[in-house]
């Protein structure tokens, strides 16, 4: 009896273990990468498959719009638009969200001078984004915000004199990275709880480290640094040791976004004549071209509505359904 039970008992794993790595080739040609293009004579959202294939264009408006964030289960996508034709970046700037499919557009935000840089939580309950709290942008008092994710009870989270900005959760949704400026110098990579509360410092160094995000597992962040007189990608481990240079080009390398398996970093680069998005492995090696084309291209968000990782248990989803078939 025990030997015909484990015999069942291989056949069943062997079978999941062909139905896994078919599906991990479909999860590959189902994976998306959401970015801003201006190739259309304005800056607008954009989408494409993980190996830069199907680039197609979402949104399309008169004003300038970029900085994508997928909602966890793909069916939106937040963005900032500058409310003005042209312009990126400036008082003008707001957070809206549309449909995954580009359709039916609306504004979040609503404060009188600039909120940017949006940030869904792994929930989707809430988004993260960067504010001037109704003051100038001149001012450089930029503080960390979050709102309902449908554009209510927005309250201010880093309530710091300071410069706060760029957000990025925690795939168990319990804190946000982000970046500070101490002084006119530098920015340093912070971390608080997703309330606000325990801030804490994770970088410390002279030259600028901005632009923090969160590895799938938890376990690293990527970010931007000029340490070594260059923008570039970095990754250091979710306490703050452990830094090392990932891109190491005589090029800007910036705005990393991790893929759902945090195998590989995609990010914004001006190694051609333009600027364009780049993919690499997660150690830094075998960087190549996604996008290849003459306008600019920048602002990666990925997303893969198969291997999603659950806000609890930062396990995928696929494995938690093969758990349940054991």
């Amino acid at each position: 009896m025990q030997r015909r039970y484990n015999l069942a008992y291989m056949i069943l794993a062997i079978v999941v273990v062909l139905a896994l790595t078919a599906l991990m080739v479909c999860v590959e040609a189902q994976a998306r990468i959401a970015f801003a293009s201006d190739r259309g004579g304005n800056m607008e959202i954009y989408v494409m498959d993980a190996d830069g294939k199907n680039q197609q264009r979402l949104s399309n408006a008169p004003i300038a719009q970029w900085e994508p964030s997928w909602s966890p289960d793909g069916k939106h996508i937040a963005f900032t638009s500058s409310e003005a034709r042209g312009i990126v970046g400036g008082r003008h700037r707001q957070i809206y969200v549309m449909d995954a499919n580009g359709k039916n557009p609306r504004r979040l935000s609503n404060a009188p001078i600039a909120e940017w840089h949006p940030s869904w939580s792994p929930d989707g309950k809430h988004i993260a984004f960067t504010s001037s709290g109704g003051r100038s942008t001149a001012d450089g008092h930029w503080q960390i915000y979050v709102m309902d994710a449908d554009g209510g009870n927005a309250r201010n989270l880093s309530n710091d004199p300071v410069d706060d900005r760029s957000p990025s959760w925690s795939p168990d949704g319990k804190h946000i990275a982000f970046s500070r400026r101490r002084n006119a110098a530098n920015l340093d990579i912070y971390v608080m709880d997703a309330d606000g509360k325990n801030q804490q410092r994770l970088t410390k160094n002279p030259s600028e480290d901005r632009e923090p995000s969160w590895s799938p597992d938890g376990k690293r962040i990527a970010f931007v640094s000029e340490r070594d007189g260059n923008m570039e990608i970095y990754v250091m481990d979710a306490d703050g040791g452990n830094p090392r240079n990932l891109t190491k080009s005589r090029s800007k390398d910036w705005h990393p976004s991790w893929s759902p398996d945090g195998e590989r970093i995609a990010f914004t680069t001006d190694r051609g004549r333009n600027v364009e998005i780049y993919v690499m492995n997660a150690s830094g090696k075998n960087p190549r071209n996604l996008t290849k084309h003459p306008h600019d291209d920048t602002n990666p968000a990925w997303y893969n509505p198969v291997l999603s990782v659950s806000p609890a248990g930062k396990k995928f989803t696929m494995w938690g359904q093969l758990k349940q078939i054991d």
